[in-house]
């Protein structure tokens, strides 16, 4: 956002641009006030046997084909990275799970039983 920034400021004159740097302004302002407020939760050691916020959750489906998941907050999702929001379905049907049950989750192609292979708590 840096280097569009200027280039639209050289056109404030332009409602179109007063727009967009207003849109700017209010996200960065956003995006300050998260970075203020943010703070670094370890899990206690009691919880680490269940799928809580911040777990690294590895799930094998029946096909014996396994995906990770990690429970993150709304604004550090990453589909790319499997980090999905807590608020997110496949979170909510992984939440509070332990290793070896198997929760139901809909995705687009059907429903599927999801057994719990591992949960991980280790941020690396």
């Amino acid at each position: 956002m840096e280097i569009k920034r200027p280039a639209l400021a050289a056109d404030v004159d332009n409602p179109d641009v007063k727009r967009q740097l207003r849109t700017l302004d209010r996200r960065i302002q956003q995006l300050e006030q998260s970075l203020q407020s943010a703070e670094v939760v370890q899990p206690s050691p009691e919880s680490t046997d269940a799928v809580r916020f911040g777990a690294l959750v590895t799930v094998r489906r029946a096909t014996g084909e396994q995906d990770e998941y990690r429970i993150v907050g709304v604004d550090e999702v990453n589909l790319d990275l499997g980090w999905v929001s807590w608020l997110s379905p496949i979170a909510k049907a992984l939440l509070n799970s332990h290793v070896g049950q198997r929760v139901t989750f809909r995705f687009p192609s059907g429903e599927e039983q999801l057994e719990i292979a591992r949960i991980s708590y280790d941020l690396n």
